[in-house]
């Protein structure tokens, strides 16, 4: 019965573990690759964009850009980044004009080739919330926490399994204690 509890407890473990590294491939290591990783927080591009999608944005040459195609950008001197289909460029002073699929109106400021940042390429549904969730406390500190109980909960299995396996190893090599010997002393008091 332990041994099967065992065997469940490790593919069970193994697969949170799995499914841990690869979120934090999901949201990390994708920079490696060259994207960037953004959340929706409005719904000013839906039904294409969702709130709590994480979008995968990579870095394009302003003129490769075309109308239609949907770009992330920097919207102002706060940093604030929006995503926004190309409605019109004008090439000779560098801006595009951009609105959102929801929006009823063009957005009242064009965006500067320099403050592109680039295309959305693929996102991933409602990951964003996690994302978000994660990055800042409490749920920085909940994921912390979760992630050190697992890593214990993992080992912990082997490290009792090779204690037990210790013991049973030194209790099989040690002879028993030997009774002590009678001396004449003990015989004289019978």
């Amino acid at each position: 019965m332990k041994a099967t509890l065992l065997k469940i407890w490790s593919i069970v473990s193994t697969v949170l573990v799995i499914v841990i590294v690869l979120f934090a491939i999901f949201l990390m290591g994708s920079r490696v690759l060259g994207f960037r990783v953004f959340n929706v927080i409005s719904g000013s591009m839906s039904p294409a964009y969702n709130v709590g999608d994480l979008l995968y944005v990579q870095s394009v040459d302003p003129s490769s850009v075309q109308v239609g195609d949907p770009i992330t950008f920097v919207l102002n001197e706060n940093l604030v980044v929006a995503t926004h289909r190309v409605v019109r460029i004008d090439a000779e002073n560098q801006h595009f004009y951009t609105k959102g699929d929801a929006n009823d109106t063009i957005d009242s400021s064009p965006v500067h080739f320099n403050n592109l940042i680039g295309v959305p390429k693929f996102k991933i549904p409602k990951l964003g919330y996690v994302s978000d969730f994660i990055q800042y406390p409490p749920g920085m500190y909940i994921t912390i926490g979760i992630c050190v109980v697992l890593i214990f909960l993992v080992f912990l299995p082997d490290i009792i399994s090779k204690r037990k396996q210790k013991k049973a190893e030194q209790t099989a090599g040690t002879p028993p204690e030997e009774a002590p010997a009678e001396t004449a002393e003990n015989t004289a008091d019978e």
